[in-house]
């Protein structure tokens, strides 16, 4: 059979999967379709995203920090896209998402396990994730194998190594599940190679830019769902806006953060 765009695509299994899932006397309720589309595309980005920070590590292990910063170039430019889709979301408004939310049952975004698994490879690692998904299932084997893997921060740190910086044994010979952490010992370096290596100093702004990236998507999801369902409970029982808000301000790479006031 020849190849053609739909084929290739699968755009019809892809469009057989928006099913609504809210009835009312005119059918489902005009909404949902957006808030269906929204999250699979969300679920897309976050696909890629593992993709390319899958790239992103092979590159530091190889020592190609020209592909590393055109690798992250791509990340932070689909950041911004995944930033900008909040403004599409926040055209429902409060009543419209009311009208069909009961129908989500124990559905929630907290569920998210492709999100999860990217912030585990970013750094940011804790177990608690691991109990929204059953034993052996693929989302939480995925999840655990992320948890047992260095995180980005720590392969970047090796290839600074490499690069001249002094960096000590103490950032880099911590537990592969640890969460990323300020390390006092490693900023006097990067102090300095912030200050004699342009070069290793560009490519570690463009991990400011992405910690600073995924801030912003937290943020304005936060103050999406304030604006959308206020301080109710989220979907499935989840916390809501509450928890959201504590994850707000938390930098992946705090050691990049804080020397800036050495600088």
């Amino acid at each position: 059979m020849e190849l053609t765009y739909g084929s290739y695509l699968r755009i019809p299994e892809l469009l057989s999967l928006q099913t609504p899932q809210s009835s009312g006397p005119d059918g489902a309720e005009h909404d949902e379709m957006l808030f269906i589309i929204i999250h699979q595309v969300y679920e897309l980005w976050f696909r890629q995203q593992i993709h390319e920070t899958e790239e992103l590590r092979r590159r530091l292990d190889a020592d190609d920090l020209d592909g590393a910063e055109d690798t992250l170039g791509r990340m932070l430019t689909i950041l911004k896209t995944m930033v900008a889709q909040i403004d599409v979301l926040e055209t429902m408004t409060p009543v419209s998402f009311l009208s069909f939310r009961s129908f989500l049952a124990n559905s929630s975004g907290f569920q998210s396990a492709q999100f999860r698994e990217w912030e585990f490879m970013l750094g940011h690692k804790r177990s608690g994730p691991l109990g929204n998904y059953p034993k052996d299932s693929p989302e939480r084997t995925a999840l655990e194998r992320r948890l047992a893997e260095p995180s980005l921060w720590n392969r970047l740190l090796h290839a600074l190594r490499r690069g001249g910086v002094a960096v000590p044994d103490e950032a880099t010979d911590v537990a592969p599940d640890a969460a990323n952490a300020s390390c006092p010992s490693l900023q006097p370096a990067l102090v300095t190679m912030y200050r004699e290596m342009p070069g290793l100093r560009g490519l570690c702004e463009l991990f400011v830019d992405l910690d600073e990236g995924v801030q912003e998507w937290r943020y304005r999801h936060v103050k999406m769902v304030e604006r959308t369902i206020g301080f109710k409970r989220g979907t499935g029982g989840s916390p809501g806006v509450p928890y959201l808000r504590e994850t707000l301000f938390r930098p992946l790479f705090p050691d990049l953060w804080e020397i800036r006031t050495e600088l």
